[in-house]
């Protein structure tokens, strides 16, 4: 305690004069306290000694007992190093022997091979030398395997020798096998019935010999299988577009004869795989140069014959080698065809017939121009039979498309020759019905080209379709009522006015419902051929010029009616000038001339409602109130003279006018209402 707190606690323990009394108790209570501290004190220096002493003493035995400890570590590595040095010594000879045994060994096993690959080699050229294949095939892959145990002895002279004189057993090996299949087909297999046997045996051997030799001798079989039908269908009596079935009978027959005989090759080797495809690639060249060199245009019929013949072919081959693949595809083209009341045949032979009356007539056309015929690429060839062919006949499928176009016009102009402009008695749709004959005919051409092909001559087709359509638009076009021109309207005052009657107004709206619906069944029938056809001219497919024409149909048809409609409120306008404005004594009921407006309204407006779309019913309003009101308006400036009593007259007219305008709207909902609730 410093000074000030010494002071600070006396006054606290004795704060008055009466409690000095106190003092000396507390000076015995303070020594007291000295004296026992002082003890406590005195007997911890006591202890302190003592333990000192006692730690001095464990250090020095710890000391001790580490420096016995690291004599004893050393004692013990001694050692050791004295058992590792005894243990080498022993087994110094012993790794001698060891290395000897293991050298021996190997050497050993070597001869041991050398001695099997010898004896192998010259069993091997035994056999080679009497054709023995079956025993040479195995023998074949013993000496491939211990050939294989002698890679690193390739320098070895007597191993070079040793494969070099392998190596030309495996060349007569190859030719014994090439010189007894050049012997398959001549008709020697049914005198020698040895012969088979012995080529199955030769078989194995060539599977024991290099890839390239099992793929030399299939390509020369097939190539030697096809050389008679290359003489044979080069001639020029068969070398014709209409005898291209009698090329998918030969392989047929050629594959059905040689079935048994040809069992001789393993299945692996997948022989009539390989040699279909090989009479589809020559069949494919001969088809075009025939092509090519026609001096006229093809034949419809004809061409269509041997199209649809070899589409049914690649069917076949790709039913036979892709594990149903073409059944798949034959039950999906089955299943099309059956909605047009027809299957894949009868669609082609009505193809056929249809054209061959058409084509009865000598054809005297030009030469087709050969730049055109470009060959296209052969989808999937070699892995997939579908187009492999008959891809070669897309770029002279010209005519075809040329008298389906011919035939699509023919119809169309019937069809418009046949229209009455009016539609049946409780129809509910509003349409013509030769828009809805015109896509039925689209859709039966549709699918009898989607039957042959999917490709080029399929979008060239979709092309005629555009055309047709176009000129359909353009037929509905013309039929909608023109204004009048020439001397006599110009004279008259009607140039340029179009006058319709009730039948006129009724067919304007039926020209509007049916390029409605050409306009949307157009972007449906897209839509299907864009599903169906080669997805590389997927995206070519569009309608969207055909939906301008028929929009521009709707909107020329439209205005018409509005025009129309002005044309026959010319005679009200007139005697609106006529009424004697300045004369008029009295304010009446409306005048005539707004009983007239009134009642072509009233007569036409109910019609148009319930014959039009709501969409379309608006828009012609709109056209309507944008013309009508200004005209009424400017005819108002034609009456001149007017007085006050005029004014007022006119004034209750024009209220009328445009209360008549203002329940336009009214009237054809009405109608519309009443039209569906019927």
């Amino acid at each position: 305690m410093d000074k000030s707190s010494a002071l600070e606690y006396i006054n606290q323990m004795f704060p008055t004069e009466a409690s000095l009394s106190g003092v000396e108790p507390l000076m015995q209570k303070i020594q007291s306290e000295i004296r026992r501290v002082d003890a406590s004190i005195l007997a911890a220096v006591r202890q302190q000694s003592n333990s000192g002493t006692k730690a001095k003493e464990e250090l020095a035995a710890a000391t001790n007992a580490v420096q016995e400890l690291v004599h004893k570590i050393h004692e013990i590595k001694t050692k050791a190093e004295q058992s590792e040095s005894m243990v080498q010594e022993i087994c110094r000879d012993i790794k001698k022997l060891d290395c000897a045994k293991r050298h021996i060994t190997t050497t050993i096993t070597a001869l041991h091979r050398l001695t099997m690959l010898v004896s192998a080699v010259e069993q091997l050229q035994v056999m080679a030398s009497k054709r023995q294949y079956k025993e040479a095939a195995a023998q074949l892959e013993a000496v491939n395997q211990l050939c294989s145990h002698f890679e690193a002895y390739r320098d070895v002279p007597k191993i070079t020798e040793l494969r070099e004189k392998f190596k030309n057993i495996k060349k007569i090996l190859k030719s014994h096998v090439f010189s007894d299949f050049s012997s398959l087909g001549t008709g020697k297999e049914t005198e020698d019935p040895m012969l088979l046997q012995q080529l199955s045996d030769a078989c194995l051997v060539v599977d024991a010999l290099e890839p390239s030799v099992r793929e030399e001798l299939v390509k020369n079989f097939c190539s030697k299988e096809l050389t008679s039908y290359r003489q044979i269908f080069e001639g020029a009596e068969l070398a014709k577009l209409d005898k291209t079935e009698r090329r998918y009978a030969w392989i047929k027959r050629r594959l059905r004869s040689n079935e048994d005989t040809w069992k001789i090759f393993p299945p692996s080797w997948h022989v009539d795989y390989l040699l279909c495809i090989q009479f589809c690639k020559i069949t494919r060249a001969q088809l075009v140069d025939i092509l090519n060199n026609l001096k006229e245009k093809p034949d419809v019929a004809t061409l269509l014959l041997a199209f649809q013949r070899t589409i049914e072919f690649e069917e076949e081959l790709a039913e036979k080698f892709s594990g149903g693949t073409g059944t798949a595809r034959n039950k999906e083209s089955a299943s099309d065809d059956e909605e047009e009341g027809g299957e894949h045949n009868k669609i082609v032979s009505d193809i056929r017939r249809k054209y061959e009356k058409k084509l009865a007539a000598p054809n005297h056309e030009a030469e087709q121009d050969k730049d055109k015929q470009k060959d296209l690429s052969v989808p999937g060839a070699g892995f997939n039979f579908h187009g492999i062919i008959s891809s070669c006949f897309e770029p002279y499928m010209t005519v075809y498309i040329e008298l389906e176009e011919k035939s699509l016009v023919d119809q169309l102009e019937k069809l418009v020759q046949e229209e009455r402009w009016e539609t049946e008695e409780g129809s509910q749709t509003n349409i013509l019905s030769s828009s809805m004959q015109v896509f039925l005919v689209i859709r039966k051409s549709l699918k009898r080209c989607s039957a042959l092909t999917k490709n080029q001559t399929l979008f060239n087709l979709f092309q005629v379709f555009q055309r047709i359509l176009k000129a359909y638009a353009a037929k509905l076009y013309a039929r909608l009522p023109k204004g009048g021109t020439g001397i006599v309207a110009a004279a008259t005052g009607t140039d340029g006015q179009i006058r319709t009657s009730d039948r006129d107004e009724r067919m304007i709206c039926y020209i509007v419902n049916t390029a409605e619906y050409c306009h949307q069944t157009s972007g449906e029938l897209a839509e299907n051929v864009a599903k169906m056809i080669n997805p590389h001219f997927a995206d070519k497919v569009d309608m969207s010029e055909v939906q301008d024409e028929f929009s521009a149909v709707i909107t020329r048809a439209l205005m018409t009616l509005v025009h129309g409609l002005e044309t026959k409120f010319d005679a009200e306008m007139v005697a609106m000038t006529r009424v004697p404005w300045a004369t008029l004594e009295s304010v009446g009921d409306q005048s005539e001339y707004v009983n007239g407006i009134s009642s072509i309204l009233s007569s036409s407006i109910p019609m148009l409602g319930s014959l039009l779309s709501p969409t379309y019913f608006q828009y012609f309003l709109d056209k309507l109130a944008a013309s009508l009101g200004p005209r009424f308006y400017l005819n108002i400036y034609k009456c001149k003279h007017i007085s006050e009593t005029g004014a007022q007259q006119m004034l209750l007219d024009t209220q009328a006018v445009k209360t008549i305008l203002l329940d336009i709207p009214a009237l054809g909902k009405q109608v519309q209402l009443a039209t569906r609730s019927l």
